[in-house]
C-alpha cells in the first residue's frame, strides 16, 4: 500500500521581481547585487517573524509560516525596509517586489512545498502591483482584526488552473490608509450586503430623491397654507421630477 503524501496547513508568501528581466538585460551585475542584498533583507525578516525559506529560484522567494499574522506583518515590513533603500537608488536600479500571500492546505515532501495553496499565493503574487501585496480571503479572516492596517477588497479573482475564485484583498501599507477612490463593491464573502463609498451611484440616488421629495413636500405646504383656493404645487413639482429623471440618468451613465 502506497503512504499517503505529508499534507500541512500553512501560510505561503510568494516574491517576485517586477520587470526583472528587463533590468537584467540593462545591467547584469548591477542587478544581482541588488538582488542578492534585497533578498539577505527579507531571509532576516522572515527568519525573525518565524518563517522559513522555502526556495529562492531566479528571482523568485518562496517562505511559509505558521502564523498569519507574521506573514502578513513580514510582508508589510519587507515592503517598506526595500522602498527605504530604493529611494537611495537610481530610477533604472530600483528594485520591487511583487507579494503574494495565501493560507492553504499543502503537499510536504521533504523541505519542499506543493499544491493548490502554493499556486494561489504566487498567482496572488503575479497580480500584485510592484511594490506590492495581494492576499486571500483566508488570510485576510485571520489578520483583519489583529493588525493596524487598511484592506481594500478586490473581489473574488480568476486565478489560473484553480477551478474557484478567490476573494483577493490588498494591503494597504500605511496604518489607517484609505482605498482608491473609485467605488468598489466592499463585501466579505458570503456577506451580500454593500458598503457604498463615496462615489456609489446608488448612494446618490438616494441623495437626490430625498433632496427632490422633501423639496416637494414644501411645496405642498406652502400651498396648503397660503389660503389658496387654487392647488398649484403639481407644476413645479413635475418640473423638479422630470430634473430628477435626468439626474438619474446622467448618474447611471457615469
Amino acid at each position: 500500500m502506497v503512504a499517503s503524501p505529508e499534507r500541512k496547513l500553512t501560510t505561503i508568501l510568494s516574491a517576485d521581481v517586477a520587470g526583472y528581466s528587463r533590468m537584467m538585460s540593462a545591467d547584469e551585475a548591477g542587478t544581482f547585487a541588488v538582488l542578492k542584498a534585497y533578498r539577505e533583507v527579507m531571509t532576516k525578516l522572515i527568519a525573525d517573524n518565524r518563517g522559513r525559506v522555502v526556495s529562492t529560484a531566479g528571482d523568485g522567494l518562496l517562505a511559509e509560516f505558521a502564523s498569519v499574522v507574521q506573514a502578513v506583518e513580514c510582508a508589510v515590513q519587507s515592503q517598506r525596509e526595500l522602498a527605504e533603500r530604493n529611494a537611495a537608488l537610481p530610477d533604472e536600479r530600483q528594485m520591487r517586489f511583487r507579494i503574494g500571500i495565501n493560507l492553504g492546505d499543502v503537499l510536504v515532501e521533504g523541505s519542499d512545498l506543493y499544491g493548490d495553496g502554493v499556486n494561489v499565493a504566487a498567482r496572488l503574487q503575479g497580480m500584485a502591483e510592484p511594490g506590492g501585496i495581494l492576499i486571500s480571503g483566508t488570510v485576510f479572516d485571520q489578520v483583519k482584526d489583529k493588525l493596524s492596517l487598511g484592506f481594500d477588497y478586490l473581489g473574488p479573482q480568476s486565478v489560473k488552473n484553480i477551478s474557484a475564485q478567490v476573494p483577493t484583498y490588498r494591503v494597504l501599507l500605511q496604518p489607517g490608509a484609505a482605498p482608491p477612490p473609485e467605488y468598489r463593491e466592499a463585501v466579505e464573502p458570503g456577506n451580500d450586503r454593500r458598503t457604498p463609498r463615496r462615489d456609489d451611484p446608488w448612494r446618490r440616488l438616494y441623495i437626490d430623491a430625498a433632496r427632490t421629495g422633501a423639496i416637494i413636500v414644501l411645496l405642498v405646504g406652502i400651498n396648503l397654507l397660503s389660503n389658496s383656493a387654487r392647488l398649484w404645487f403639481q407644476w413645479p413639482a413635475l418640473g423638479l421630477l422630470f430634473l430628477f429623471a435626468l439626474r438619474a440618468i446622467h448618474i447611471f451613465r457615469r
